[in-house]
């Protein structure tokens, strides 16, 4: 993988030095052009104008610091088109780039696969120094596995086995990134005691402080040109860094020259959850656990903090159990009534919060126990945030609960516990709008920006695609703007069938007629399909009717994680897939496997959940108009993304299906149609027919 060396630097700098065998890197004509490195490589290369033309803008952006936002089509080949450019960049001027993806599989792919894939066709220029940070939780923390090992108080054979396979692997990882244990499930509850995040972190009193994961990934950044991130540890680090006010060593990533955001359609809804405040009561119990874990790996023994640990527990579940609940219990609910609850049972706030204090001085007395001072403040920051979020009066924030329910909800429910046990409640407090946030912490930090994604646009009332909604939410100021058409032929690749006379989504009508619909669809693709929900009643609805009527197998969301159902459907034949949010972006499924994509209805977001009501609220406080400007751009760039499953390369083809009539017999209908790809259209089920006849 890409060459490092160790070096000596000031972890505020974005510089780094030179190595004396670095070439300078090739032009991007020598490098796209056709008969280019890129055209001689290994690739199976065809010049794509529009991947030339974004490059440029890009390393021109870079140049004249200034901001860029691209839409690229699926097939542009924007991620060459980005990383040449940040190379050029870092290298002639010694100064590192941050990459940041949507998710760590897009994070895995281009470290894994396409830095690698670039270093053989640059071989000649010098080493690539790249490197990959994910969050401190993807990794073991040495210091904890050791205490383990030494004092192993473990729950059951499963916790053992899974002991035995992370101290194993351990004594052998470069990277100590749990990705690397295929056989450890991915929520493990042991593996969440022995990660390395910051609120049990000893910092450089620690005794493996030298040898530790995080501290060799710093180190590995510091001297690297490009550094890959995700938009979760990219956002969780700015926060920190904002609330710290600028302390040198707050926050894991180091400081950059510029950042490129691909997938940059997720960036407010990722911001929004890290400028905002979140607590659950699986936090205090956390707390608790792991102060009394630390006392028994120490042999310390105190009646006075096990008291303290116990009343904590205690004062918890009341006041996680006082908060309002919703008509269904589980889900979201808007906690806008703060005010009453407090003076209704504030009693159970203050005993949660006096619990904490409790904890806090006991820890104080703890002199001899050098975890204690990491315990101290991890309660504090707990007792901060419930009072934010219990007293706050921040206009520009949302506060709600939700309540999900736990693996245990069934076996509470027979032992006759109190429902709410068999929750995780989470207490919440969102940024209704982060456009300021962003233009003061993100925008004007850094000279240049890029943000890219295959879906940012959205069609105006001219029918011209428009990155006037993207701007606006994200607060970016005066960015350079660039259209990228796709590669593919989608009028050739693709047919988008709307089917006539369906009725609308709330007639009792819709489901049946719905149902046979998607029978007859999936009988003429012989299954190989998506089938996308925008809610999980319904998906679960037509997915019972449809069980004895289609002769495919049929994937259920909810079965089986995604990424077991994403290959069971790749290794099943005729396959057919049903699934929600999860399932609309992120995934593909190259080649004939994935022939079809049917999509119900309009992806509107629930207008009820609490921080759309919020921002819709605040736009027409404003005097704007919410659902024009936030709900149909927002529905738009889903749909997009739910589409844009189906057509992955120059081979495939196939077959988009939208159920939901408003697309043609609504206004606003028009907005969704001329935002999206030149799809050929019909209402005719004879042309979808033909098309697949025509294979």
């Amino acid at each position: 993988m890409a060459a490092l060396t160790q070096i000596e630097q000031d972890p505020g700098s974005t510089a780094r030095k030179p190595d004396a065998s670095e070439r300078t890197l090739p032009s991007l004509h020598d490098f796209f052009a056709p008969g280019g490195l890129l055209a001689q490589s290994s690739l199976h290369f065809e010049h794509r104008p529009g991947q030339y033309a974004m490059a440029k803008a890009i390393e021109q952006a870079f140049a004249d610091g200034r901001h860029l936002i691209v839409e690229a089509g699926t097939g542009t080949g924007k991620t060459l088109a980005y990383l040449l450019p940040a190379l050029r960049r870092a290298r002639a001027n010694q100064q590192r780039l941050i990459i940041s993806t949507g998710t760590k599989n897009l994070q895995e792919q281009l470290y894994f696969k396409d830095i690698p894939f670039l270093e053989t066709v640059l071989a000649e220029f010098g080493p690539l120094r790249v490197c990959y940070m994910k969050g401190r939780a993807n990794y073991v923390c040495k210091q904890k596995l050791y205490v383990l090992r030494d004092n192993p108080i473990l729950s059951g054979l499963e916790d053992i086995a899974q002991f035995h396979a992370i101290s194993n692997w351990e004594r052998s990882t470069e990277t100590g990134d749990r990705a690397e244990i295929d056989a450890l499930p991915e929520h493990s509850p042991l593996f969440h005691r022995l990660d390395a995040r910051t609120e049990t972190c000893l910092g450089q009193t620690c005794p493996n402080w030298e040898p530790c994961y995080i501290t060799a990934m710093r180190r590995k950044a510091l001297e690297s040109d490009i550094v890959i991130v995700n938009h979760h540890l990219f956002f969780a680090d700015l926060s920190i860094k904002q609330q710290a006010a600028g302390a040198p060593d707050a926050g894991i990533l180091p400081e950059a020259a510029a950042v490129i955001f691909d997938e940059a359609h997720e960036l407010e809804d990722v911001a929004s959850n890290y400028f905002g405040v979140a607590l659950s009561n699986s936090r205090f119990d956390e707390l608790a656990r792991d102060t009394e874990a630390v006392l028994r790996s120490k042999n310390v023994s105190s009646s006075s903090i096990e008291s303290a640990t116990a009343t904590l527990r205690d004062r918890s579940k009341l006041f996680f159990g006082s908060l309002p609940v919703g008509p269904s219990h589980l889900g979201r609910l808007e906690f806008a009534d703060r005010a009453d609850f407090l003076e209704a049972r504030g009693d159970a706030y203050l005993g949660a919060s006096n619990a904490l204090v409790r904890l806090e001085g006991e820890l104080d007395r703890l002199r001899e126990v050098e975890e204690a001072s990491g315990l101290r403040k991890r309660s504090e920051n707990v007792r901060h945030h419930l009072k934010f979020l219990l007293e706050s009066t921040d206009p520009n924030t949302v506060f709600w609960i939700e309540r999900r329910a736990t693996a245990g909800l069934k076996n509470a429910a027979r032992a006759g516990s109190p429902e709410f046990q068999a929750f995780n409640t989470h207490l919440q407090a969102t940024p209704i709008d982060v456009s300021t946030l962003l233009a003061e912490t993100l925008f004007a930090h850094y000279p240049s920006i890029i943000l890219t994604s295959a879906t940012l646009t959205v069609a105006g009332a001219d029918g011209v695609p428009s990155f006037d909604h993207l701007k606006k939410r994200l607060g970016i100021p005066f960015p350079k703007e660039l259209v990228v058409p796709s590669h593919f032929d989608y009028a050739k690749q693709a047919l988008l069938y709307l089917p006539p006379f369906m009725p609308q989504p709330r007639d009792p009508d819709f489901l049946p007629q719905a149902a046979e619909k998607v029978r007859r669809i999936l009988e003429i693709t012989r299954g190989r399909a998506f089938c996308l929900f925008t809610s999980y009643g319904q998906m679960r609805e037509l997915h019972d009717r449809l069980l004895s009527q289609v002769r495919f197998p049929l994937l259920l969301h909810g079965t089986a994680p995604r990424n077991v159902l994403l290959q069971q459907f790749r290794d099943t034949p005729n396959a057919v897939l049903f699934g929600t949010s999860s399932f609309w972006q992120g995934v593909d499924g190259q080649g004939e496997q994935l022939s079809c994509v049917i999509i119900d209805k309009l992806p509107f977001a629930v207008p009820s959940d609490p921080i759309v009501k919020a921002r819709t609220d605040a736009i027409l406080a404003a005097g704007g108009r919410p659902f024009e400007e936030l709900q149909i751009p927002q529905a738009v760039i889903t749909l997009k993304q739910g589409f844009g499953r189906l057509i992955r390369s120059l081979s495939d083809r196939g077959l988009l299906v939208l159920l939901d009539p408003r697309v043609r017999t609504a206004r606003y209908g028009k907005t969704f149609l001329d935002s999206l790809p030149p799809y050929r259209r019909t209402d005719d089920i004879a042309e979808v027919e033909a098309f697949f006849d025509a294979r």
